[in-house]
């Protein structure tokens, strides 16, 4: 089965202007740490970047191909499904791999997780997660415990919170369901640090601290 994964890169971000290419302290881009990730992973076939613009060239590790994407995707409205629809329409794959650059601390282990266990047939997509015990409220409401009776956060019920890298998903889950997971999903637990996803400016001023401190001297 042909396995195929793709880095989505847009560079008119409006709440952190340029964050992919957001060098850390050391000099290393933001998209290298998902890129030398998803190359760390086996099984898969080819990996492109799929960016609008060729500035994102220089910024592209050796084994990974460019791929222009249209402009029309670069809009705020664009949703993930509308990029998943336009790069299935061009690479032809029986599994696709989708990882953000947005994400740069999802481990390689993890990606291989995901990935194996749709090769394997057990489950339809994957997904990266991080599971949250804590007092959650939803529309003024608690949503996972009652006011009268607070349990321990050990003994709540856990709640899953989805990651932006990866989402593994077979072309036929796609075509069904037309989103980037099927109705089996194989749910991968990752820790803390895996999950910080950079949205805002102060997200890539803690990525860059934790770079630093953990990932700079080992890239």
């Amino acid at each position: 089965m042909k396995t195929v994964a793709f880095i989505p890169i847009k560079l008119n971000n409006e709440r952190t202007p340029g964050k992919n290419l957001k060098c850390f302290d050391d000099g290393t881009p933001l998209v290298h740490m998902v890129e030398k990730n998803v190359l760390n992973v086996k099984g898969i076939d080819e990996i492109y970047v799929f960016c609008s613009s060729d500035k994102i060239k220089p910024y592209i590790l050796d084994g990974i191909s460019y791929l222009k994407r249209p402009t029309y995707l670069d809009t705020n409205e664009t949703k993930c499904n509308d990029i998943i629809e336009a790069f299935v329409d061009i690479i032809d794959a029986d599994i696709y791999v989708m990882a953000h650059a947005t994400s740069p601390f999802v481990s390689s282990e993890h990606i291989q997780q995901c990935l194996d266990s749709v090769k394997s047939g057990k489950n339809d997509s994957a997904i990266a997660v991080v599971k949250m015990q804590n007092f959650i409220w939803y529309k003024d409401k608690p949503l996972n415990f009652e006011i009268d009776n607070n349990l321990r956060t050990q003994d709540m019920e856990p709640i899953y919170c989805e990651l932006s890298t990866p989402f593994v998903f077979t072309k036929e889950t796609f075509l069904k369901t037309h989103g980037r997971t099927g109705t089996n999903p194989f749910r991968c637990e990752c820790g803390t640090i895996e999950g910080i996803d950079i949205d805002y400016p102060e997200d890539f001023k803690l990525a860059n601290l934790i770079y630093m401190t953990y990932y700079a001297k080992n890239t």
